[in-house]
């Protein structure tokens, strides 16, 4: 848990009301999911996704980014905020504290957008597929063209996310990361890497319509087809996970967000035989359909 305390008015300057009045005490709590991205993560990055365009797949899980508002008479503004998976870890663990945290103080609206742009001035050189997975919860196809994020929510049946809830492993390798060093490296070769974020972006759309229509083949094939992409990308992204290469009934796997460590999806015949074969802590999860929360 963090706890921080500052003078509201010079920190934050919002187009919209604050959730409660800060002219009194007040106190509001929030909870964001963090995500699993099953393919097309990079292409919602800039320059790509203003360029190009992008698409993504991911899921929000009941795990969770939480924060605490408090506002004093004063004015002063007390946060305290902590996430259920360890930050670094490649499932988009900051973007769900700051939904969270923005989501506190000033109301779920435009949460996402300005949580993106939080952390955009804190340096933060990747995309916008973490927030909008924490806001809105549940599967998402996200297109991102420009400055612009269009969703569109996928509903297969139950019978494939029973099947995708106890096939696809969570695995954490123990390795952490900053998400925006490792985007660094890749976007100073964009005009390198071009053709490979091509390749992403549409395995993003592959794996849109997999989902959709329950095809399982083609979920494992457009997973693998995304993880390949990121190898040439740069190779050390997918360095941590080649033990993998080596165990039997594995369908798929793929690091998740920036890769290069962090914790790992693994879509698995037996999923029960390749938990024993790893050496890596597995983390239990569903979908969270809901995203964000407030309380206050």
């Amino acid at each position: 848990m963090v706890c921080i305390m500052i003078t509201s008015a010079d920190v934050f300057s919002w187009e919209g009301p604050y959730i409660g009045t800060i002219l009194g005490k007040f106190m509001a709590k929030a909870r964001a999911p963090v995500r699993i991205d099953l393919a097309g993560g990079w292409s919602d990055a800039p320059p790509f996704c203003q360029q190009v365009g992008g698409d993504v797949v991911n899921i929000a899980i009941n795990h969770y980014g939480h924060a605490e508002v408090q506002i004093d008479e004063d004015g002063k503004l007390s946060a305290s905020y902590s996430c259920d998976v360890p930050i670094g870890s490649g499932l988009g663990a900051t973007g769900a504290i700051n939904v969270a945290l923005i989501a506190a103080i000033k109301g779920a609206e435009g949460s996402e957008e300005a949580a993106y742009q939080f952390e955009k001035i804190l340096g933060n050189h990747g995309g916008r597929q973490d927030q909008w997975a924490s806001r809105y919860g549940g599967i998402q196809h996200l297109k991102f063209i420009g400055e612009e994020v269009e969703r569109f929510p996928l509903t297969p049946g139950p019978r494939f996310i029973t099947w995708l809830e106890q096939h696809l492993i969570i695995a954490d390798t123990g390795i952490r990361h900053t998400s925006g060093d490792l985007h660094s490296s890749v976007w100073d070769r964009y005009e390198q890497v071009l053709p490979h974020l091509m390749e992403i972006r549409q395995s993003g759309r592959d794996m849109a319509m997999a989902v959709q229509q329950d095809d399982r083949y083609k979920v494992c094939e457009a997973m693998n087809a995304y993880t390949e992409a990121v190898g040439c990308l740069d190779p050390s992204l997918n360095e941590p996970y080649q033990l993998l290469e080596n165990i039997d009934g594995i369908r798929a796997w793929k690091g998740m967000g920036a890769a290069a460590g962090g914790f790992v999806g693994i879509i698995a015949r037996d999923p029960d035989a390749v938990k024993e074969a790893i050496p890596w802590d597995i983390l239990e999860w569903s979908i969270d359909d809901v995203g964000l929360t407030v309380q206050g």
